[in-house]
């Protein structure tokens, strides 16, 4: 596909998306729940993210235009990334607010324990990898190993952050906001 059917399509796609963002209305959120690493809006509304996903394409259009192949590339499937997760937040959006917001006290513990367990382990698959790496003896089963390591990072990075919002959630409730 050539770059420019590429942005035509992207474009189409976008403005899909937002027919879709303006019809269903662009209802508050109590938190951002979209990937702050694909975006930098910290809006409360899915239109704040649909405008980054427009500069985004402007930026496409732009890298394009000056023949910057490897800025295309990227440019695209962040843009691509950007449109998926608007789409299932979208998706989600009724069951959302179906759902009541706060969960008892004893579910927020729970969930912080479950968290907590699951990094323990994930620490320890990691450490299991690292050390079988270290002794590995042939550069391909190392290469592996420090696929498999750098694969478990992510879930742990995620995890970690659920660590962090379960337990600001628990702050806040201790102080009674």
């Amino acid at each position: 596909m050539h770059a420019s059917q590429l942005i035509t399509v992207l474009d189409g796609q976008l403005n899909d998306l937002a027919a879709r963002i303006d019809v269903q209305g662009q209802a508050l959120v109590q938190q951002s729940r979209l990937d702050p690493l694909l975006f930098s809006t910290r809006g409360n509304r899915l239109g704040d993210y649909l405008s980054e996903s427009r500069a985004t394409l402007s930026h496409l259009t732009s890298a394009v235009e000056q023949g910057r192949t490897e800025r295309v590339a990227w440019l695209a499937q962040r843009l691509t990334d950007q449109m998926l997760a608007l789409s299932r937040e979208l998706a989600t959006q009724k069951l959302r607010q179906e759902r009541p917001s706060t969960a008892p006290a004893e579910d927020i513990y729970a969930r912080l324990a479950e968290c907590q367990d699951y990094e323990r382990r994930l620490q320890a698959m990691i450490r299991d990898r690292d050390s079988l790496r270290s002794a590995a003896d042939d550069l391909p089963r190392a290469r592996r190993l420090q696929q498999e390591i750098a694969a478990l990072e992510g879930p742990l990075m995620r995890c970690r952050q659920a660590l962090t919002r379960l337990e600001y959630q628990i702050e806040r409730r201790e102080r009674g906001e």
